[in-house]
């Protein structure tokens, strides 16, 4: 069972997620309010947020700026009826982990939850007590959020940093771009998008060209 914020100022919207969880078990905390919310999703009792942008005093934006600047890695779904390009963009590297448009779906939602909630879970092998993660010569700090490679730090963007985490949890594994889109972005992109290919690149040339090997007609793989 886990706990989950749900920040929503729509008082039917938010008795609708939070019936729908406490279905699937888990337990659902509603605040109506971005500073409450914030102040709640800081307090480390949380698994994930459900957050609106159209808050009350502070928007879902600002909520996400602040949660972020002060190292926190709470999973974050962005629940808003905002749905433009620009929006999106501003969520997702604002550090949101999704982005879902209003009206929707119970069950996308569930799905989604449920996709975050198991990438907390510790991968094979791992016991889940680290804070940090190492392999070929690149070290993340997970509360931190924190990186460095061949001892230098270096500066990720939220969704690298994710993409950087998903390989050092898996080193040695080849991992599919389906894979990769379903871990660190979490929402259908177009088939034919390169977007795991242009983030692999990102992290080539910040981490050093040799972490991240491509497998020819398999994905990719995180060198030890």
């Amino acid at each position: 069972m886990a706990h989950i914020l749900i920040v929503e100022d729509e008082a039917r919207i938010a008795s609708f997620v939070a019936k729908g969880l406490r279905a699937d078990g888990h337990q659902a905390t509603v605040v109506d309010d971005g500073l409450v919310g914030l102040d709640h999703a800081l307090s480390g009792s949380y698994d994930l947020m459900v957050l609106d942008i159209g808050l009350p005093g502070l928007d879902g934006f600002e909520v996400l700026d602040q949660l972020r600047g002060q190292g926190s890695v709470l999973p974050v779904i962005v629940l808003t009826a905002r749905d433009s390009v620009e929006d999106t963009v501003s969520a997702l590297e604002g550090g949101a982990d999704d982005y879902m448009p209003k009206p929707f779906r119970y069950a996308e939602l569930q799905a989604r939850v449920r996709l975050r909630l198991r990438q907390l879970q510790p991968a094979v092998g791992d016991d889940g007590s680290a804070d940090v993660l190492e392999g070929g010569g690149v070290r993340l700090e997970l509360r931190t959020r924190r990186v460095s490679s061949g001892g230098q730090p270096v500066e990720l963007s939220a969704r690298e940093f994710a993409l950087a985490e998903i390989f050092l949890r898996n080193a040695g594994q080849v991992l599919s771009r389906e894979q990769l889109l379903d871990h660190v972005w979490g929402f259908d992109f177009d088939p034919g998008s390169n977007v795991v290919d242009v983030y692999v690149g990102y992290l080539r040339r910040k981490l050093g060209a040799h972490t991240i090997e491509t497998v020819r007609g398999m994905g990719y793989r995180f060198r030890f």
